[in-house]
């Protein structure tokens, strides 16, 4: 290579703006070696934008989180008994709990699930294998991971009410263990697995980027593995939702609250601590108050 000139310009090195430096936003360009997307040019890509086709997807994901809440509130009519309510037989607390994350989870999930489709959509455009269909398997895999979650969740629950009769009551005992069980959630809030977690669930750009799969299983695998670290993300506020009543839809949708104020809110640190301090909020009140373990009469 002969040596450059002093007159000769320096050659432009053009920079990948899918991962963007300070004050850029990721919006283009050429995936970079050893992402999932390698060789997959995204030029004229811009997921922050909102189009009609992803308003509508949202829509339908609005739809299907308000009718779970009108399922689930129906369902759940009048077994709400305060703070550690029996699930119930797991084939009726199976359904409830699925249905209970679309109602929960759908909301804090849509920019995820918007950025996976029109990534798809833009992988069919120009000639990639993307099957139609696919962002409906994405949704299924992350639900599939909650709900190997919540049969875990279940079963330890039985187990423990099995060993410890009367343990998981309104009863003193059973209110001060809601209280360490909320107290411990507001503390994982603060913990690094916890802000690791939390920023794979903000930034799906750089979940896709890193593990996108073609075809219909590569849209399951990619789901659930999205599900888990929405799992390791919120796995502390659903254990303390077992304690304050997994029948009551006003703490449910408490929690729900939490869990979407924290994903969607651009301010992630005043997110995350505001959601710890009203946690151990409420497990003092519960600890110091008997009344706070009652129903919520939602």
């Amino acid at each position: 290579m002969r040596p450059r000139a002093a007159h000769e310009p320096r050659p432009h090195k053009q920079r990948s703006t899918l991962i963007p430096g300070p004050g850029r936003q990721a919006n283009g360009g050429v995936a970079r070696s050893g992402t999932g997307l390698r060789g997959f040019d995204l030029h004229r890509i811009d997921l922050h934008r909102i189009d009609v086709r992803q308003t509508g997807l949202i829509a339908v994901l609005l739809l299907l989180a308000a009718a779970g809440w009108v399922f689930t509130a129906d369902r759940m009519n009048g077994m709400d008994m305060g703070g550690w309510t029996d699930p119930g037989p797991l084939d009726f607390f199976l359904i409830t709990w699925v249905v209970m994350l679309a109602a929960m989870m759908f909301p804090s999930v849509a920019p995820m699930v918007t950025a996976y489709a029109k990534i798809s959509r833009r992988r069919r455009e120009t000639g990639r294998y993307a099957p139609r269909g696919s962002t409906a398997l994405f949704v299924a895999g992350y639900l599939v991971a909650w709900t190997a979650f919540g049969l875990v969740a279940y079963g330890l629950y039985e187990a423990v009410a099995s060993l410890v009769p009367g343990g998981l009551t309104a009863d003193p005992g059973g209110r001060y263990a809601a209280a360490g069980v909320i107290l411990a959630a507001a503390v994982y809030q603060l913990t690094p697995a916890k802000n690791v977690s939390l920023m794979k669930c903000r930034t799906p750009l750089d979940f896709i980027l890193h593990r996108m799969r073609p075809g219909y299983g590569g849209a399951l695998t990619m789901g659930v593995q999205h599900g888990a670290w929405c799992v390791a993300c919120c796995w502390a506020l659903m254990v303390a939702l077992f304690a304050l009543g997994v029948m009551s839809v006003g703490w449910m949708a408490l929690v729900g609250a939490f869990i979407a104020v924290e994903k969607l809110l651009p301010w992630k640190r005043l997110a995350n601590r505001s959601v710890a301090a009203a946690l151990a909020v409420i497990a003092v009140s519960i600890a110091l108050t008997p009344a706070a373990m009652g129903g919520t009469g939602m």
